[in-house]
């Protein structure tokens, strides 16, 4: 009987020992605590939080490639082969809510592949209660928005590229806004340009000459859109405080059905011809020119129509005319042949006139161009 208890309390030591350790196993085999991303739908499709803050980030981009044949339409010139190139793009853009309204930073950088490797940074600003700081795209372009959605919109250019810049945006709740803002301009041109058969060979050897200002007066923007379902109507004018000049924009947005849309543009500027000036006395000489009226002569107007034809493709196409009678025009359908991979075959065509026939020594240029564009 002795023994028996013996055995049994032996046991039952052995087990209540061997269940304290496995029990310290477990406590010592327990993970740390994960902090889960959490999804953020305050600012649209693709926020989540940043872990351990209440700022929401939203991570995309693309990858593309792009072939081009026949003309070039911007310059006429015979392209001989296929013009190609591919780029990646990355964009970061976070925000978060603050007694001031959206604490916003936006960052895209791309680097590009055709012959050799490029890496640019077109957009990296800080949006915060309407004001905005930061290197983006020019106000005077971007205000009314790119012109059709089709690759070769800008042969007759509406816009005048990326530049640091200052801005303040009014968003009123009936569809109203307004816009005001200060930039540096980017760019530059040289004495040869549009009317080169009437330069001397001093003008053709001119030295090169820059948008960006170089004192403390800015080049100077201010806009005004109406939004509404039907559509929407803008106007922007920009002053170029280096060449003294200024340009003005109107466009109409018109929704006729559920799948088609259409737009009008029209542009004046107050000096469309081209003209020189003598650079530091030396005799040297360099076309002046408008920073916001990229385009040749007085005035330019475009044209476009979007439709869709399926759940998987839009035909975009876009016409063109500038004063110093210059007509483009370019049609595409954007395919989505999985979702988010878009493929967009493209015809251009360019009738030149003016300057520019007489500097490109070509009448027209017609063309033709591919894109894979893989979004994320």
């Amino acid at each position: 009987m002795n023994f028996q208890s013996l055995l049994l309390g032996s046991t039952a030591a052995l087990i209540a020992l061997s269940g304290a350790r496995a029990a310290d196993a477990v406590l010592v085999a327990e993970p740390e605590s994960v902090e889960y991303v959490r999804v953020c739908d305050a600012y649209g499709k693709g926020f989540f939080y940043i872990p351990g803050s209440e700022t929401c980030l939203k991570i995309g981009g693309h990858v593309r490639y792009q072939a081009k044949v026949g003309d070039d339409a911007g310059s006429g010139e015979d392209l001989k082969t296929y013009k190609q190139f591919s780029r990646a793009t990355l964009r970061f853009d976070a925000r978060s809510d603050t007694e001031l309204g959206t604490l916003r930073s936006f960052i895209e950088a791309t680097v590009q592949y055709d012959d050799d490797s490029k890496a640019k940074l077109p957009h990296a600003y800080i949006e915060l209660g309407g004001f905005r700081i930061g290197t983006t795209d020019d106000l005077f372009g971007s205000w009314t928005g790119s012109a059709a959605d089709v690759i070769s919109d800008d042969v007759i250019n509406y816009q005048s590229g990326k530049s640091n810049q200052v801005s303040y945006t009014f968003t009123g709740e009936n569809g109203f806004s307004a816009l005001i803002g200060l930039e540096q301009g980017e760019g530059e041109y040289t004495g040869v340009g549009l009317y080169a058969h009437q330069q001397s060979v001093e003008d053709k050897n001119a030295k090169k000459a820059k948008y960006a200002i170089d004192d403390y007066v800015p080049h100077v923007v201010a806009g005004a859109k109406y939004v509404q379902e039907w559509g929407s109507l803008s106007v922007v004018a920009g002053y170029d405080s280096k060449a003294e000049e200024f340009a003005v924009k109107a466009r109409l947005n018109v929704k006729l059905t559920d799948g088609v849309s259409a737009f009008v543009m029209a542009a004046y500027q107050s000096d469309g011809d081209v003209h020189y000036e003598r650079v530091n006395g030396k005799g040297s000489s360099v076309r002046k020119v408008n920073y916001f009226g990229q385009w040749y002569g007085d005035y330019a107007v475009w044209g476009g129509l979007s439709a869709k034809i399926s759940n998987k493709a839009t035909f975009n196409g876009q016409v063109a005319y500038e004063a110093d009678g210059t007509v483009a025009g370019a049609a595409n359908v954007k395919y989505e042949l999985v979702p988010g991979f878009v493929i967009t075959p493209e015809v251009n065509y360019t009738a030149f006139g003016g300057g520019r026939e007489a500097v490109k020594n070509t009448s027209d240029a017609f063309g033709g161009i591919i894109r894979f564009q893989r979004n994320f």
